[in-house]
């Protein structure tokens, strides 16, 4: 099954692998998804089934999410973990075994592209407004409820007591001494993003982004990659095992590290982010019952619950205000991160993914 955090590994490359998968015959789940019985539709409907991606996610999901909507309204949550092949199988079949998706907005946006998704009515998610959802994470079929922060991840015993501030300093091999890790894209996006901000590029001129001059800096540092990771916890054991003493890394990844006392650090400096979002499938069973749950699910109380059993970094800002401040400040969208990152420009990424995606295995190769 796919990382937690957003599943992006699962996602596939460019709207036309999108259809031609959605041709397969195959429906079969992957993790421990729960197979949908007939509840039957509209407003009597007392069950919701949701598509996550599990794991430890799965579970945080379901102390934080699942189980208060339960007590507070009576609609059982079904929750099935299934990839995105067979779940748009399912819905150009006329046949969905979920109503509520949750998944990654860049995922969303390809389901649009196969008119997989239903147009939402705001109005009925309450929540949107009340936790002020920012409204570049608001489109017509979906609304951002977290994001993860790509950053660099460092041994703290590595560079003399001296920390990296920058991705210059994660290019600069002389100062900063060692092997480095960065991702695969079957992890996640290429990082040209980091490439361009270490050569200078400000971070309100990315995108376009300038493909050329991102490979030629990423050239310079091809030398020093030990290992292009492709699972969430890769880049942490790499550093555990002192084989890197920098690496790319997804946000939430770090504190558990902390935890086990391995002396390892995030920069936050130049973070990507990546929204993950909720959708409604076309053609959903229960859609009244996946309004409520998508707008309980948006509730700020409810994104701030979460990050008291998972490294969330809730879109509602209203959420921060509601944690502990230790729990504030261990977030990647705290106010005093959150004007250190940017944002993915999706439909960049959309229209180029593919292309670099190629590019990025070529240079890889040498």
């Amino acid at each position: 099954m796919s990382d937690p955090v957003i599943g992006r590994r699962t996602l596939l490359r460019g709207a036309g692998g999108l259809a031609a998968l959605a041709a397969l015959p195959s429906l079969a789940a992957c993790g421990t998804g729960t197979s949908r019985t007939a509840d039957g539709g509209g407003k009597g409907a007392k069950t919701v089934v949701v598509r996550d991606s599990g794991g430890s996610y799965g579970a945080a999901l379901q102390k934080a999410i699942y189980t208060p909507f339960t007590q507070e309204t009576g609609i059982q949550v079904k929750v099935l973990n299934l990839d995105d092949a067979p779940l748009l199988a399912q819905i150009k079949q006329g046949r969905p075994q979920c109503d509520l998706i949750n998944n990654s907005m860049m995922s969303h946006f390809k389901y649009v592209k196969q008119d997989a998704l239903e147009a939402l009515d705001l109005d009925r998610v309450k929540s949107v407004k009340s936790a002020k959802i920012p409204e570049n994470q608001i489109t017509e079929h979906a609304v951002g409820h977290s994001f993860y922060g790509q950053c660099i991840a460092y041994r703290t015993d590595a560079f003399g007591g001296r920390k990296p501030e920058s991705w210059e300093d994660f290019w600069d091999t002389k100062a900063f001494k060692g092997s480095r890790a960065m991702v695969h894209p079957d992890g996640d996006l290429p990082e040209l993003e980091f490439a361009l901000l270490a050569d200078g590029v400000p971070v309100d001129k990315l995108y376009p982004l300038d493909v050329d001059r991102a490979f030629k800096v990423m050239s310079r540092l091809r030398p020093n990659i030990k290992k292009f990771w492709d699972s969430g916890p890769l880049p942490g054991v790499l550093l555990s095992r002192q084989e890197v003493t920098m690496s790319t890394v997804w946000d939430g990844r770090i504190a558990d590290l902390q935890k086990q006392g391995v002396p390892v650090a995030r920069q936050l400096n130049g973070m990507r982010r990546q929204f993950a979002g909720y959708a409604i499938a076309k053609g959903a069973a229960n859609i009244d019952a996946a309004y409520q749950l998508m707008d309980f699910s948006l509730r700020a109380e409810s994104q701030a619950n979460l990050v008291k059993f998972f490294p969330s970094n809730p879109s509602s800002p209203v959420a921060y205000a509601k944690l502990t401040e230790a729990e504030r400040n261990a977030s990647a969208g705290a106010p005093k991160y959150y004007d250190k990152g940017f944002d993915a420009d999706v439909d960049w990424w959309l229209k180029n993914e593919s292309a670099v995606t190629k590019r990025w295995l070529e240079w890889a190769r040498g």
